[in-house]
């Protein structure tokens, strides 16, 4: 039986810019580009209280909170504070799985500060995360990295929730479904058909059942439905891909993807800034009414500097799709993959498309 531990920043940005700006403590802060395109990075807790979230356009935050502050991302003061965060971390354990520069998973079965309990090392990690950084963290602790992630959120900010193996079932039992990993808008509809609004409602389904209604996926919904989550965290684990999507209500013609692209380019953009890592891969994904899905990529000679780069190649990709005009389209996506380390040396580049 594992003991993880998923470590979850509260209103990272938003409160590292709070701490460095004492005039910004107890308003509503939003960290975020401003201009058309832009989205918002993070919120403070006082700026959440209006409804805005991250990944919401700048623009729509603005007019939520005609108050709010508005403050441009930092990233390289965020990786640093992250840097001292991970130091940490690896203080009391290897097994470290960073998934971004403001969470993690610890795989703490066994510590190297003799602690005796998962609940102590995460206790005293979110007190060592106050007193050197002033900020504050929440904790899940649980036996796994599918419910120690979701247990973290349960007591935000600055708490830390604890799921024992023999209080699994009765945790998820009337967990809405939507917060499955993996489970989007599409599936969640999907769901719905079937009658399935939590997790407790999967629970009738057979594996055969939800093997052959959602392939693969089904057998990891069946899983989780249960507790059952056998992935172990694993240090050091590079960054592949980052991508956006976003499904329409109702299928748009080509010529009327522009703004979802330019939006979904903003959004990609916005998380690839929180790795240490370079995407050098522009990626356009599109889904048709059909549930046909097309690709269409390029990797430029000079990687994509900024949201306004990633987002004039995105929109590039878009007029390379060439399927007949009446052809109408429910999803779209702006990715970036091929990612090296900041400070490797680019590869020969090359162009092409899909």
């Amino acid at each position: 039986m594992r003991k993880i531990v998923h470590i979850d920043m509260d209103a990272f940005y938003a409160s590292v810019e709070q701490r460095d700006q004492p005039e910004l403590k107890g308003k509503p802060v939003v960290v975020a580009w401003r201009g058309q395109r832009s989205v918002v990075c993070a919120a403070s807790y006082e700026a959440r209280r209006y409804g805005i979230h991250s990944a919401m356009p700048a623009l729509r935050a603005e007019k939520m909170c005609p108050d709010a502050i508005f403050v441009a991302p930092d990233f390289t003061r965020y990786r640093t504070v992250s840097r001292q965060i991970r130091e940490i971390f690896i203080s009391h354990t290897d097994l470290v799985e960073p998934l971004s520069l403001d969470e993690a998973y610890l795989d703490v079965t066994e510590n190297k500060t003799g602690l005796a309990t998962a609940t102590e090392v995460a206790k005293t990690i979110l007190a060592q995360i106050q007193e050197r950084t002033s900020l504050t963290a929440s904790a899940g602790v649980a036996p796994n990295k599918f419910i120690a992630k979701i247990a973290s959120d349960w007591r935000k900010p600055n708490g830390i929730f604890i799921v024992r193996p023999h209080q699994i079932e009765r945790f998820l039992k009337d967990l809405p479904v939507k917060k499955l990993p993996g489970v989007g808008k599409a599936t969640q509809s999907s769901l719905s058909t079937m009658g399935v609004t939590t997790v407790s409602d999967l629970l009738p389904f057979e594996l055969r059942e939800m093997e052959t209604r959602f392939g693969r996926f089904g057998v990891r919904l069946y899983n989780l439905a249960r507790g059952i989550d056998n992935n172990e965290v694993r240090p050091n684990r590079p960054v592949k891909s980052i991508s956006s999507e976003q499904t329409f209500e109702n299928d748009l013609s080509l010529n009327e993807l522009t703004t979802a692209t330019q939006a979904s380019a903003e959004r990609t953009w916005v998380s690839s800034k929180k790795s240490d890592r370079i995407g050098r891969t522009v990626v356009l994904k599109l889904k048709t009414s059909k549930f046909q899905s097309i690709t269409r990529s390029i990797t430029p000679l000079s990687r994509p500097a900024s949201a306004e780069e990633l987002t004039e190649y995105a929109l590039a990709l878009l007029q390379r799709v060439d399927l007949p005009a009446s052809t109408k389209y429910r999803l779209v996506g702006v990715g970036l993959s091929n990612f090296v380390d900041s400070n490797e040396e680019a590869i020969q580049p090359k162009l092409f498309d899909d």
